[in-house]
Order: structure tokens, then sequence, then C-alpha cells
């Protein structure tokens, strides 16, 4: 069902995130993500001058290369366009991430390494999103392994639909649903 019928109202800003998996020839994974914002309207900056309408204000890019174990083996990061002249320079500092494992406490993982001064809030953001599609990619290519296992399912707990008490979690994983009968 789409959202109901907006008053009148002007475009002023657009972020887009769009994110992509890839399984590589040599059996890592591949993840690229990019974020743009765009403003409807030129503008003056003090440091980058006029952005016109329809030019991005951010425009950033990521690949990050993880193992079948979700940890991060390798990251990438290129700013095309950006605010301000220095941010281009904190990309080699995400390569603080490299060993992380994209599991419940990649956010927290995340802001750790990259708070404040030693991160980009934009790049921080679009590594978070990311994350998502790992799961995304890498886990109904995993099925099959994973239910042979007797750990728990990753997902367990994660979100309403994957509760331990619940219907999927009865019906895929009966040895650790935890609901009533």
């Amino acid at each position: 069902m789409p959202l109901s019928k907006s008053t009148p109202r002007e475009p002023l800003h657009t972020r887009t995130i769009e994110c992509a998996g890839y399984r590589r020839a040599d059996g890592l994974w591949d993840f690229d993500g990019r974020l743009t914002d765009i403003k409807a309207y030129d503008f003056t900056g003090r440091h980058r001058g006029t952005v016109k309408r329809g030019e991005s204000v951010h425009d950033m890019s990521i690949r990050l290369t993880l193992d079948d174990d979700f940890v991060v083996r390798d990251i990438e990061a290129v700013t095309d366009a950006a605010p301000f002249a220095c941010c281009p320079d904190i990309a080699p500092n995400l390569a603080s991430v490299k060993g992380l494992r994209v599991d419940s406490g990649w956010s927290l993982g995340l802001r750790k390494r990259l708070r404040g001064v030693k991160g980009c809030t934009h790049l921080s953001e679009l590594l978070g999103r990311m994350g998502t599609v790992c799961y995304q990619t890498m886990l109904p290519l995993r099925r099959d392994r994973d239910a042979t296992a007797a750990a728990p399912p990753r997902l367990l707990d994660t979100c309403y639909a994957w509760r331990a008490a619940g219907p999927l979690i009865r019906d895929r994983y009966p040895d650790h649903y935890t609901g009533a009968d």
C-alpha cells in the first residue's frame, strides 16, 4: 500500500543510498555502496563555491570485501563530491574496520572505530546500511550450510519476524523455537 497523498510541497533534498552484493570468483564477497545527496536548488558554500541544482553535494562510494564468516577482509572508499576539500582525506581511516565482523555488533563496532574525527558521518551511515545488504546477499546462499549446523540461525532475535518465539523459527528451526505450542 502506498503512502497517503501528501499536501502540495516542493522537493528540496534527495539522499540516495544504493548497495549491491557480489560473489567473487575467489570465494570472497564484495559489497559496493554509494551515497549521494542532491539539492533541488542552487546554493553557494564557503568552501566549494556554487553547487548547481541537481549536482551532487555528496557522492561517496565504498567497496567492502567479506569472507564466508562475515569478517571484513578489505575496504576501499572514494569521495567524488563533498562540501569540503578535506573530506576525501578520511578514506584511509576506514581500514580500521578490517577484521570487524558484520553481525549484531556491526553498528557499535563502526561507532567505536569511526566516531568523531576518526570518521565521516556519511561514510559511516553508508557502511551501516551495507551491513544489512551483506546479510541479504549472503544468507540465502548459506542457508543450506547453516541449516545443518547445531548453532542457532544468525538472525535469531534480531527482529520481530526472526523472534525465537515466532512462527518463522517454529517452522524453519524448531530446535531453537521458544514459544508456546
